[in-house]
C-alpha cells in the first residue's frame, strides 16, 4: 500500500480545520440572530400595522339605538267600569297605523253585560219612584192631621169645657142667690133650717163644677194640647224622613241608571282628533314577550290605555344609555339622529330629559343598568312614525383641532392608558397616554403623543416591544382596623397573602403580578397572558377569555364578532356580548369584549 505524501496530508488537515471555522461561525451567528430576534430588536415591519398621529376636527359621540315616539299623545283609554277583575273584551278593533279623522270609530267593547244591567236598573228605578210617592202621600197625611187637630178636635174640645165651664158658672149663681133667699126666710122664721142646707150645698156642688170645668181648659190648654202637637209633628219629622230616603234612593238608582247608560256609550270610542292610530301595546321587561297585546277578544280594565294618536309635529326618540356613559349626558346637548326606515334622512336634535333612575332590567341583563333618554326633534317631517327604530349620536365634545388616533393603538395597563410608538425600523418607545375623549372610532389624546409620531395598532400582537411599569399592589393594610377584631384570618405560610409563593402578588410566579407568566405584560391588568388573578387561583384573565371567545366564535378571524356571530352563540354569553357593544354598531371588537368582562370581574377572570 502506498502511503500519502507529506503536502496532501497537510491540504487534509487544512481544510477540516476551516469547516469547524465556519461550523462555528455559523453557530455563533444563529445564535446571535435567537438572542436579537427574541429580545425584540428585530421586527418585520409587514407585521406591524401603523397609523400617524395626526389633527383635526374631533367629535366626541355617544351612539345608541332608540324608538321614536311622540311626546304628545292623545291617548283613548277604557271609561267602562270594571266589575271585580274581569274587565271589558274587545268585539273590535281599528287597524294600528290606520289614518282617521276626528269622530271615527276606533274601538268597540263588549256592552252585553251592561244592556242586562240597564233592564234591572230601570226597575230598581221605578220601585224608587212608587217608594217616594208613597213617602210624599205620608208626609201630606202627617201635615193634615196635624191641623185636623188644631182647627177641630182641640177646638171642639176647648169650646165643650167653655160650655160646663159656663153652665156651672150659671148653677153657682144660681145656688148663691137660693142660698141667701133662704138664709133671709130662716131669719124671719118661714123656712126651716134644712131647706137652707139644701141650698148650701147646692152652693158647694156647682162651685165644684165650675173648677172641673176650669181644670179641664187648663189641661186642654196647656198639657194635651202640647203633647198632641209633639206627636203630630214627630210624625210630620218621620214622614219628611222616609221621604229625604227615598228621594235619595231614587237619586242613587237614577244615577247608576244614567252611568249605566253612559258606560255602554263608551263602549264605542270615537277619535277625538285626527291622527295615526298606535296601539297601545305592552311587552315584558324580564323576557320581551308580550303582557298586552290590542286586539279583538283582549280584556281591558278601567282607565287601561289601548290607542295613542300620537301628535306628528312633537316627536322624540327615547333610548336607553349603558351606565358606563349616562354621566356624560346631560340636558341640552345636541344629537343626530337617523332613521333605519328611511336610508339617508338625518335629522338635529336636543337632548330634553336623562332619568336618574334606571330601567327595570330583564333576568338576563339584570347586572347591566341603562337609564332612559330623550331626545326631542327639531322640525320633524311628516313621514317619521311613532315605533320606527332611530340611530342617535350625541355630541358630547367637540374639538376643532385635536391630536387623535384610532382606539386600537391604545393599551390599558393597570390605571393608565399607553401606545406604541415607532420611532425607526427597530426602535420602539412606550408612551403614557393621557386621554381628552374617545368615540367609537378615535381618541383625542390630550398628553403622551406628538403631531406625526407613529403608533402601532396592532400593538396586542407585539406586547413584547413595549416597556410597561409595574403595577404597584394596593395597600390594603389600613382595612384591619376597620375589621371586627378576631375576624381577619391568616394567610398562607409565614402569615403571607397566596401562601405556597414568594410572598408577592400571585405566589408561585416570578415575582412580577400575575404569576406563572414570563415577567411580561401579557393582559390588560395585573395577571400575564399566562397566569391568573393575584392569589393563584388559576382563574382565567380577562385577555384569556377574549382570546377563547374569539377563537370559538370569530369564524372569519377578523378581530371583531358581528352581529351574524353573535347571533350564533347560544346561551347567557350572547347576551354579556350583546351587551359589550357599547358604541351600538352591532358589531364587537376585543376592546369592547374586554372592557365588558373587566367590569363585570372588576379586572380579573370570570
Amino acid at each position: 500500500m502506498k502511503s500519502k505524501s507529506p503536502k496532501n496530508h497537510r491540504q487534509a488537515n487544512v481544510w477540516v480545520g476551516l469547516l469547524i471555522c465556519i461550523i462555528f461561525i455559523a453557530a455563533i451567528g444563529g445564535a446571535g440572530y435567537v438572542f436579537l430576534d427574541s429580545d425584540g430588536a428585530r421586527v418585520n415591519s409587514d407585521d406591524l400595522i401603523t397609523q400617524v398621529a395626526r389633527r383635526g376636527p374631533f367629535d366626541h359621540i355617544v351612539l345608541e339605538q332608540g324608538e321614536v315616539e311622540s311626546s304628545s299623545n292623545t291617548e283613548i283609554v277604557c271609561d267602562v267600569k270594571s266589575r271585580g277583575t274581569s274587565g271589558t273584551a274587545i268585539l273590535w278593533v281599528i287597524d294600528e297605523g290606520a289614518r282617521v279623522k276626528k269622530g271615527q270609530k276606533l274601538v268597540e267593547l263588549d256592552s252585553s253585560e251592561l244592556e242586562l244591567r240597564l233592564k234591572e236598573q230601570k226597575i230598581q228605578v221605578i220601585t224608587a219612584e212608587a217608594r217616594l210617592a208613597t213617602s210624599l202621600a205620608n208626609v201630606e197625611q202627617a201635615k193634615i192631621s196635624r191641623e185636623e187637630y188644631l182647627e177641630g178636635v182641640y177646638k171642639t174640645a176647648e169650646k165643650e169645657i167653655f160650655s160646663l165651664k159656663a153652665v156651672a158658672e150659671q148653677k153657682l149663681r144660681i145656688a148663691r142667690l137660693n142660698s141667701q133667699s133662704s138664709e133671709r126666710l130662716v131669719a124671719k122664721g118661714l123656712l126651716n133650717a134644712l131647706t137652707l142646707e139644701a141650698n148650701q150645698f147646692s152652693v158647694a156642688d156647682a162651685q165644684n163644677q165650675l173648677d172641673v170645668a176650669e181644670s179641664k181648659l187648663k189641661v186642654l190648654q196647656n198639657l194635651t194640647k202640647q203633647k198632641m202637637l209633639v206627636q203630630f209633628d214627630s210624625g210630620i219629622e218621620a214622614a219628611e224622613a222616609s221621604l229625604s230616603a227615598t228621594q235619595s234612593e231614587l237619586m242613587e238608582e237614577t244615577s247608576e241608571l244614567d252611568d249605566i247608560i253612559e258606560q255602554i256609550g263608551n263602549c264605542v270610542m270615537m277619535a277625538p282628533a285626527d291622527g295615526v292610530v298606535v296601539h297601545a301595546n305592552r311587552y315584558s321587561s324580564r323576557g320581551g314577550s308580550a303582557e298586552f297585546v290590542v286586539e279583538a277578544g283582549a280584556t281591558v280594565r278601567e282607565r287601561q290605555e289601548i290607542i295613542r294618536l300620537p301628535d306628528p309635529s312633537l316627536m322624540q326618540v327615547k333610548c336607553k344609555i349603558n351606565e358606563s356613559r349616562i354621566t356624560l349626558i346631560t340636558e341640552g346637548m345636541a344629537a343626530r339622529i337617523e332613521i333605519d326606515a328611511i336610508p339617508g334622512m338625518k335629522l338635529t336634535g336636543r337632548v330634553v330629559k336623562v332619568n336618574r333612575y334606571a330601567e327595570p332590567g330583564s333576568f338576563f341583563s339584570s347586572s347591566i343598568k341603562e337609564y332612559a333618554t330623550i331626545v326631542e326633534i327639531i322640525d320633524p317631517p311628516e313621514n317619521i312614525r311613532t315605533g320606527m327604530t332611530a340611530e342617535v349620536q350625541i355630541f358630547v365634545e367637540q374639538h376643532d383641532d385635536a391630536l387623535q388616533i384610532p382606539i386600537e393603538g391604545l393599551y390599558e395597563h393597570g390605571p393608565d392608558m399607553y401606545s406604541l410608538v415607532m420611532k425607526g425600523p427597530d426602535e420602539f418607545v412606550t408612551s403614557k397616554i393621557k386621554i381628552q375623549a374617545t368615540n367609537d372610532k378615535m381618541a383625542s389624546v390630550d398628553a403622551g403623543l406628538n403631531d406625526d409620531d407613529v403608533v402601532i395598532l396592532n400593538l396586542r400582537d407585539h406586547l413584547d416591544l413595549m416597556e410597561l411599569p409595574e403595577i404597584v399592589r394596593e395597600d390594603n393594610s389600613g382595612m384591619r382596623d376597620l375589621a371586627t377584631p378576631g375576624s381577619v384570618r391568616s394567610g398562607g405560610e409565614g402569615g403571607r397573602p397566596g401562601g405556597g409563593g414568594t410572598g408577592r402578588p400571585g405566589g408561585g410566579g416570578t415575582g412580577r403580578p400575575g404569576g406563572g407568566g414570563t415577567g411580561r405584560p401579557g393582559g390588560e391588568r395585573a395577571g400575564g397572558a399566562g397566569g391568573g388573578p393575584p392569589g393563584g387561583g388559576g382563574m382565567p384573565s380577562a385577555s384569556e377569555m377574549v382570546k377563547r371567545a374569539m377563537e370559538q366564535n370569530d369564524k372569519d378571524s377578523d378581530g371583531t364578532l358581528s352581529a351574524e356571530e353573535i347571533k350564533a352563540i347560544d346561551g347567557r354569553f350572547r347576551s354579556m356580548i350583546s351587551d359589550a357593544d357599547v358604541d351600538g354598531d352591532g358589531d364587537v371588537t376585543k376592546i369592547e369584549l374586554t372592557q365588558a368582562i373587566k367590569k363585570r370581574t372588576g379586572g380579573g377572570g370570570s
